[in-house]
């Protein structure tokens, strides 16, 4: 039987080429020779000044906590509704991740919930760019500028997505991005900081080089307790090849989404993924939700479609529902929103005719409901 994936990435000659020559060539000298191209393109795409490279975007957002000195007792607010990546580092820390509920038409942290959980004891928010969907960042900039609190972007999934013109990821003070297997752009494993800001940069590249001060020549010299979550040259050749084909790969994700869109437009009671008249989302993963009143199984719908050959995949829980944290029932919208929602196969190569087949599978679901 013929499978699809939910996804998969789109590998092309630039990539191997790219590849073979850090492998063949990237050494001594030159080790660094992708990794510093890769840091520049992407800065450039993105409109940030500075970028490190870093082996995940969980160690790229353990690097922007510590950077602004991130430590126990403190308090970092995250939303509900997320991969738990984007709090495990807090926790790692020693902080307490504060969790608020996201809002029900883009799945995004909601600003007023933001400001109530403010405590003196909030440090930071992590803002996370669902699925593609963007956050209001407006609201959450002016809140964190009032409370004196510092902005990460957690925009692992959201590469190509805008908010009124600017690119996700390079609004706040920082951001975080994934190149997972997954991702718009791959490098395998490995993520990227970004920033505007000089200090927070010299002093993420300092903490991520376990310690040491690139102004100091002194070989092997730490003047700080660091940690080292580095890309390799030759994931950046990867990463390198991939930004030279994002406005392609972009242009694809954005295809995709219009015509599971377009094929699912007579089916009643669901929703999918929202984009703002002033955002332009990326559709890293089309997103159907059904409304409460279905009372969909969403076990059953998965393996619906496993049965039939196609792969998709749950929306994430609330973290707060995993049994190392404690339940917060009271993120209404998170706690009512997962079990209701899948994401269909995305990927570069598929056809029209494969969307048509997840779409009728789709509907052949629902008419059983």
């Amino acid at each position: 039987m013929k499978r699809i994936p939910y996804t998969r990435p789109s590998i092309t000659k630039l990539e191997i080429d790219y590849v073979t020559d850090a492998i063949t060539n990237g050494w001594g000298e030159r080790c660094y020779d992708y990794i510093k191209k890769f840091e520049q393109r992407f800065g450039e795409y993105l409109g940030s000044k500075y970028c490190l490279a870093t082996s995940s975007c969980t160690g790229a957002l353990t690097i922007a906590l510590a950077t602004i000195g991130v430590k126990p007792g403190d308090e970092v607010i995250v939303p509900d509704i997320t991969w738990v990546a984007s709090a495990t580092p807090i926790i790692h820390l020693g902080a307490k991740p504060v969790f608020v509920d996201v809002l029900p038409d883009t799945w995004c942290i909601n600003p007023d919930k933001i400001e109530a959980a403010i405590t003196k004891k909030t440090k930071a928010i992590v803002v996370v760019h669902l699925y593609g969907n963007l956050a209001e960042m407006d609201e959450i900039m002016d809140i964190a500028k009032k409370h004196d609190l510092i902005v990460i972007e957690d925009a692992a999934e959201a590469l190509g997505s805008e908010y009124k013109g600017k690119k996700a990821g390079s609004i706040a003070d920082m951001g975080v991005f994934s190149f997972h297997g997954t991702k718009m752009v791959t490098t395998g494993e490995g993520g990227m900081l970004v920033t505007n800001n000089e200090t927070l940069f010299q002093k993420s590249t300092m903490l991520n080089d376990h310690g040491r001060d690139p102004k100091i020549r002194k070989a092997f010299w730490c003047d700080c307790l660091g940690y080292k979550f580095k890309m390799s040259n030759i994931q950046a050749a990867l990463g390198v090849a991939q930004m030279e084909r994002i406005e392609e790969l972009l242009k694809r994700k954005i295809e995709i989404f219009q015509t599971y869109k377009k094929l699912l437009s007579d089916v009643k009671n669901i929703s999918m993924n929202p984009e703002q008249e002033y955002a332009k989302n990326s559709y890293w993963m089309p997103t159907v939700i059904f409304d409460r009143k279905l009372n969909i199984d969403r076990e059953k719908l998965i393996s619906h479609f496993k049965e039939r050959g196609v792969d998709i995949r749950p929306f994430f829980y609330p973290i707060s529902m995993f049994p190392f944290l404690k339940k917060k029932e009271e993120n209404v919208i998170s706690y009512n929103l997962y079990y209701r929602g899948i994401n269909l196969p995305t990927y570069h190569e598929i056809s029209e005719e494969d969307m048509k087949l997840v779409s009728n599978i789709l509907k052949e679901f629902m008419r059983k409901v």
